[in-house]
């Protein structure tokens, strides 16, 4: 049973670690009362997604997915669809930390403060 835990761990170790990754970023955007900090735990989830998508896409002894002449129909090769998806939700994950930035920067001159439990008491008053 526990060679086949380390089997497990020592193989898979990428799914392990985006596994890790996508629950401290799940964490910190919940139980974090700072705005800043819940956008960062946003990032870190983005991260372990993106591993997943690489890790998902690793095909063994895989070519590029540019075929010769020479090529048989056996052949393996990495799809580069995964890749494409990960870079377009980069460039989307990117505006979307400059828009939570922006926001959080207003809400920061608004209000004087970035906790969410003080503006939640300042909202309510109003």
């Amino acid at each position: 049973m526990i060679e086949t835990v380390e089997t497990l761990i020592t193989s898979q170790y990428t799914y392990l670690l985006f596994a890790i990754i996508l629950t401290l970023g799940l964490y910190m955007a919940i139980a974090s009362e700072n705005l800043v900090k819940k956008i960062i735990g946003l990032n870190i989830f983005q991260t372990g997604v993106f591993l997943f998508f690489v890790t998902t896409a690793y095909v063994a002894d895989g070519s590029v997915p540019v075929i010769p002449e020479s090529a048989q129909a056996y052949d393996p090769f990495a799809s580069p669809l995964p890749h494409v998806i990960v870079l377009t939700a980069i460039v989307v994950g990117v505006a979307l930390t400059a828009v939570g930035l922006a926001l959080v920067v207003r809400i920061y001159s608004d209000y004087g403060t970035l906790r969410e439990d003080v503006l939640m008491e300042v909202y309510s008053d109003e």
